[in-house]
């Protein structure tokens, strides 16, 4: 066979091979997440209607809101569903992340055990809240992960007053929602978390809800793209694909009734288009 004909015959072959998994590579996109978006069951909803509509596949990873915006900040994601506000805004404001949009929300709870020995049940000022578990020495689990809820715990902490790493009582789990609550449920303490994720483990859990209500605890989601200039390796059209499926109608409407037929109130409340500022009134 001449020299020519095998070289074009190898080219082929590599074509044949390489061809298909560049595509495959275009096609899939990375999506780093809070965990709660995963524990509470609302991504295995939205995810294969918006993998059937595209013909992307999404790799989730599941993390804090710090670690999925850390990830970002590497070119480790392309797509980002957070829900840590002053940090999303340090991210688009350092040219990590590009077309920050509001997605949903829901709001944060502080829950415990029945027997209740701080005595916080249907405290409605979560600062003050706090300053009773503190004051009763009872044990309190931190997610201690850098994630939207620790960042949100961490202020609260900080609008009563107070300082909670000094004292015994307070233990940092370095964990996702749904197995801080676990851990939480079995040491019979208290802990902050999102409803959804609560919501969705509740069934397991030895914890009531003992402090909701405030606007303190509001807890907005939003989803961003990872900066292609700064990053021209991520998939920037994967994840414009992706973060406009979260803010389009069907999204939107899949988000309205999540978890009313299992909870008889949605989990998440749909937000695309709104002001910040609005939400809560």
């Amino acid at each position: 066979m001449p020299k020519k004909r095998i070289t074009c015959l190898g080219m082929i072959i590599c074509l044949i091979f390489i061809f298909p998994s560049l595509c495959g590579a275009q096609k899939s996109i990375i999506l780093a997440t809070t965990t709660s978006t995963q524990d509470s069951g609302l991504l295995d909803v939205l995810i294969p209607i918006f993998e059937k509509k595209t013909g992307y596949f999404v790799k989730t990873i599941a993390v804090g809101s710090g670690q999925a915006m850390a990830m970002g900040q590497k070119g480790e994601g392309d797509v980002l569903l957070v829900h840590s506000p002053a940090a999303e805004k340090k991210f688009i404001a350092g040219g990590y992340g590009v077309n920050r949009r509001i997605v949903m929300h829901n709001d944060f709870i502080v829950v415990g055990p029945a027997e209740d020995p701080a005595k916080i049940k249907g405290m409605k000022v979560a600062t003050e809240a706090f300053k009773k578990i503190a004051s009763a020495g009872t044990l309190f689990l931190s997610r201690g992960d850098n994630s939207g809820t620790h960042s949100k715990e961490k202020a609260i902490w900080k609008a009563s007053g107070m300082n909670p790493e000094k004292g015994k009582w307070y233990q940092q789990a370095g964990l996702g929602m749904g197995q801080t609550l676990n851990v939480t449920s079995e040491k019979k303490g208290y802990t902050l978390a999102d409803r959804g994720t609560y919501l969705a483990l509740r069934k397991n859990l030895h914890l009531d809800i003992l402090t909701e209500g405030d606007a303190l605890l509001l807890n907005i989601y939003h989803v961003m793209e990872v900066n292609p200039s700064k990053w021209p390796k991520v998939n920037a059209a994967g994840a414009k694909s992706f973060a406009d499926f979260m803010v389009s109608k069907e999204a939107q409407e899949v988000i309205k009734t999540f978890g009313v037929d299992k909870f008889g109130s949605p989990l998440f409340f749909p937000d695309a288009g709104k002001k910040e500022e609005d939400l809560g009134k």
